[in-house]
């Protein structure tokens, strides 16, 4: 009778405890799901401001489309005929930020490629397992589009080579983060997260701790480690798991080799995180493509050219790399990833 007066007063001590001052969103922008967390602010608060950022995530999305009618699509349209279009301010500034960091890494990012992403199927809501034709692959290839023949003078754009396509999915997720941020900061809410697609950033904390966020196992539906993400703090993943088709034994993922034309094989994932900067939300959604495309003798220093020092590389054959910066940082889930895991310094 003791035991069950005691399990009673303990229900009742629970059921009597206030609720956690934590609200959370969830809402479908990018292809992706993007989740939103609030902490310490009303539901009906909370509620308004998840709103908002998601207004202008769908609004962004819109203009930044890269096969349905939007701003971008019709800059596409001007670069292929050889004409000149005017663009938006905010637009022209993304295409110069995008510039800059194509250029950093000597054109592994590469937004474009939209032509060989087409040819690829992966502009697309759904992924048809096909063989891309050789010969397309090469021809496309062979015209060598990059950021660099874009020229951008004041709202004014245009394109010196007509093979020349963007599309902004390797960057459009990150600069959403720095967009919510910004919001965040400006609603004058001090604690929140968002997710989207993978990529997150953080601002203050889950009460009285950091946020908390897991690294997909590429090949498991569980985490292979974690680790705390302080305020400001943004993490994103380049993998072959979430966006793919397999085809004849063979997985070919969304990242593509700008120089090969096909799809990177022998990576499965590539994890960065950056800390507190006026574009860290862009730069996790940027830096781990490089990386992911690099050769594997070049995957330490390409991180170093992006200014990475913490990442955690995972290959298709089970080879884990992790900055001796990250390695500090992680609580590892999966012993035996934990074990196979080797350390590297940047060079």
């Amino acid at each position: 009778m003791r035991i069950v007066f005691l399990l009673l007063s303990a229900l009742l001590l629970l059921s009597c405890s206030p609720k956690e001052p934590l609200y959370n969103t969830q809402s479908y922008v990018f292809g992706t799901l993007v989740d939103i967390s609030i902490y310490g602010e009303t539901d009906e608060r909370a509620q308004a401001v998840s709103n908002g950022i998601i207004q202008q995530y769908n609004a962004l999305h819109q203009r930044l489309h890269a096969w349905k009618p939007s701003e971008l699509s019709a800059i596409n349209q001007a670069f292929s005929a050889g004409k000149s279009i005017t663009i938006k301010p905010d637009i022209a500034q993304i295409l110069r930020d995008a510039t800059a960091l194509s250029t950093q890494s000597e054109g592994a990012f590469n937004p474009a490629i939209g032509q060989l992403i087409k040819l690829w199927g992966f502009q697309n809501d759904t992924f048809i397992p096909h063989q891309a034709d050789e010969n397309a692959v090469t021809a496309l290839a062979s015209k060598n589009p990059k950021m660099s023949d874009i020229v951008i003078n004041g709202n004014e754009i245009y394109s010196n080579n007509p093979a020349v396509q963007l599309d902004l999915g390797g960057y459009a997720k990150g600069y959403a983060l720095d967009i919510g941020l910004t919001y965040l900061t400006e609603q004058n809410i001090k604690h929140a997260l968002i997710n989207i697609g993978g990529n997150i950033i953080a601002l203050g904390q889950h009460g009285d701790k950091p946020w908390r966020v897991g690294i997909q196992h590429p090949r498991q539906p569980n985490a292979i480690a974690t680790l705390a993400l302080p305020s400001g703090w943004a993490i994103g993943t380049s993998g072959d798991y979430q966006r793919y088709f397999e085809f004849d034994g063979q997985r070919y993922c969304h990242v593509i080799d700008p120089n090969t034309g096909y799809p990177v094989q022998g990576m499965q994932s590539v994890t960065v995180l950056i800390p507190p900067q006026a574009q860290a939300g862009v730069l996790s959604d940027v830096a781990s493509k490089p990386i992911f495309i690099a050769k594997a003798n070049e995957q330490v220093k390409q991180a170093s050219v992006a200014g990475v020092n913490d990442f955690l590389i995972m290959t298709a054959q089970d080879n884990i790399q992790v900055s001796t910066s990250m390695q500090a940082k992680l609580n590892w889930l999966d012993t035996e990833a934990e074990k196979a895991a080797k350390m590297v310094t940047l060079e």
